[in-house]
């Protein structure tokens, strides 16, 4: 079996700054929970930015390139940024950031879907900042768009324009077939770093049954073209991830897909849930990649090819 890529999701669009007093807003917490990350086994570390006045996602540039290259700087890990950036940003404000930077990689849905988070709000007694609120009750009514179209500019503008690489997002079945599709006319080549994610409401279900059935899809349309990570929301993170590193996959975890570290107990960083995950495969006898071994299974350009 081959090395386990452990990626983080350091901060993401979801949880807002009233889930948990841990999630970090601002450049630095960011920076900081990123290296620690690094420094606990991940390997790919997946950014969003926050404005630090109140902890809302933000697409500018300016906000990105407070935390870039401190981490940089301070960790040899692959750094990914988002395309999808934040709820009701238009795809020009989510690429603004990622053509500035031209990162080694930067994650890519691989289609439009209902993406519903409202449940969350009626958890939370009191919002620290009015803008929480109706952003998750707005969900709704929420359609994520990454279009055909979207898709296509959006690998030919990073991808062809800066050799930045792709996490394809795949949040249900169609989503796979999708990127069939964009591998059969040469929009993207192999190999084809594919997250498929568990546990949204609008994507596919947190069952065993559906990772299963997720990874013989994948093995069907992409053969050896492809490699295959994993997440899931909230309290399926760590089932799932431990599931994905037993059947040969990679793993995703980080704040920004759960808050949780154990039953009832919140996580205090990032790198407690790398370290949890690094600990779980590596007592079932299984080796964590390095940054280095990482870029070369997922042939990316090199950390001194970006723009920061």
């Amino acid at each position: 079996m081959a090395k386990i890529i452990i990626s983080v999701a350091v901060t993401g669009a979801i949880h807002t700054p009233s889930m948990s007093d841990y999630l970090p807003i601002t450049p630095q917490e960011i920076a900081e929970q990123s290296i620690a990350a690094a420094e606990a086994g991940a390997a790919i570390i997946h950014l969003h930015a926050r404005d630090p006045k109140d902890g809302r996602p933000t697409p500018d540039p300016a906000v990105f390139m407070q935390f870039l290259p401190v981490i940089k700087q301070s960790t040899d890990a692959v750094i990914n940024i988002t395309t999808g950036g934040g709820l009701g940003m238009t795809v020009d404000e989510r690429l603004a950031a990622p053509l500035q930077a031209k990162p080694e990689m930067c994650s890519l849905n691989m289609g439009s879907m209902n993406f519903n988070i409202s449940g969350s709000a009626a958890r939370i007694k009191q919002f620290k900042h009015e803008w929480e609120r109706p952003y998750l009750e707005g969900t709704t009514d929420f359609i994520f768009r990454n279009t055909f179209k979207d898709i296509e500019q959006i690998v030919e503008r990073l991808g062809k324009g800066h050799g930045t690489r792709f996490e394809f997002e795949c949040y249900d079945v169609g989503h796979l077939y999708n990127l069939a599709h964009m591998l059969d006319r040469k929009v993207v080549e192999p190999p084809l770093f594919t997250q498929t994610i568990f546990g949204i409401l609008g994507g596919v279900g947190a069952e065993p049954r559906n990772l299963l059935f997720m990874k013989e899809t994948a093995d069907r349309l992409f053969g050896k073209n492809y490699v295959w990570s994993v997440l899931a929301a909230g309290r399926n993170q760590m089932p799932f991830t431990t599931m994905a590193g037993l059947l040969g996959g990679n793993v995703r975890v980080g704040l920004e897909d759960s808050l949780w570290i154990g039953k009832g107990q919140q996580a205090k960083s990032n790198a407690e849930q790398v370290a949890k995950i690094r600990r779980i495969l590596e007592e079932l006898s299984l080796e964590i990649a390095t940054p280095a071994e990482a870029r070369q299974m997922l042939a990316l350009k090199g950390g001194d090819l970006v723009g920061f």
